[in-house]
């Protein structure tokens, strides 16, 4: 059985950039809460809510990405690798539930609008601008490379535009009474949080469920493994991640002659090779095979 690990993709995260942001994050939650009671704005009050949820999701962000990176055991092989990967899911989860929240209760509020102190509005929302953008600064490198941080940058870079749009929302209502602004900015923001909400969770979720990743087409892999000489067929493949910076796969491999185990590794290191230049897989599994009796017929078996 063939068997390769490679790193060429693997990137170092900086969790000390997600602890710094959990502790901005409650600091300005606390203050967006007492500040959105004494002010009577439900615009600052959900955005307080955003900024709570988030602080509960990058606390569980920071825990999962220590976990990924403890080493593997005899009882759990992988590590906890997968650990990011159920934290984005449950991350995108609360971003849904908060956003339906927030619906309901904007809806709600427009129709019985509110005289709300305008002042203290717009100093509040100017320091969640300056906090949620530093924290979306720090984390935006991580977030291209990671789910699990892109989870998190998302959380602060929605609460970032949520302050934007609270403090247009206290300018409006300061110098026009326009207080009805307030449950439409609200709703806004919900919106905004649903379609991040539903996007984050439809990946990681085609992750933790094994899915062949998008971008890779097996009927291409197949045709690429197949124009190495001594193959036969390649069978009972599965690709997949097992986090973001490993791509597997495993199949079967039907040889063309019963060749030894030397000239094996040389067939191998050639699809190791292909496999990496053309699909980024950095993990194969190949169980070589010859004139095997009741070999599948199917290059996707369900085993």
């Amino acid at each position: 059985m063939g068997h390769n690990h490679s790193h060429g993709n693997h990137h170092e995260v900086q969790g000390k950039n997600l602890l710094f942001s959990i502790i901005l994050n409650l600091v300005i939650t606390v203050a967006q809460v007492i500040g959105g009671l004494i002010s009577g704005s439900l615009a600052l009050l959900s955005d307080a809510l955003h900024n709570f949820s988030d602080v509960l999701s990058l606390v569980f962000s920071y825990v999962a990405h220590k976990l990924s990176q403890k080493e593997a055991s005899i009882n759990q092989t992988f590590g906890y690798k997968r650990a990011e990967l159920i934290a984005a899911f449950v991350n995108a989860m609360t971003l849904i539930i908060v956003a339906f929240f927030l619906i309901y209760e904007a809806i709600e509020r427009f129709f019985n609008i509110h005289t709300i102190a305008s002042d203290l509005v717009i100093w509040l929302s100017l320091l969640g601008i300056i906090v949620n953008g530093l924290s979306v600064i720090m984390l935006k490198n991580d977030a291209d490379k990671n789910l699990n941080m892109k989870s998190a940058y998302l959380h602060l870079f929605t609460d970032m535009l949520a302050s934007v749009a609270v403090l247009i929302g206290g300018l409006l209502m300061k110098f026009f009474q326009w207080y009805w602004v307030d449950s439409v900015l609200t709703l806004l923001i919900a919106i905004y949080l649903l379609f991040v909400g539903f996007d984050l969770l439809k990946k990681s979720t085609q992750m933790l469920m094994l899915f062949t990743p998008s971008h890779i087409d097996i009927k291409e892999i197949i045709t690429e493994v197949h124009t190495i000489p001594g193959i036969e067929k390649l069978h009972h493949i599965h690709v997949w991640y097992l986090n973001e910076d490993e791509l597997h796969l495993e199949a079967h491999l039907e040889c063309q002659e019963d060749i030894k185990m030397t000239e094996f590794n040389e067939i191998l290191q050639k699809i190791e090779h292909v496999l990496f230049e053309k699909f980024q897989i950095n993990h194969i599994n190949i169980q070589p095979e010859y004139k095997k009796e009741e070999t599948s017929k199917d290059f996707i078996v369900q085993d």
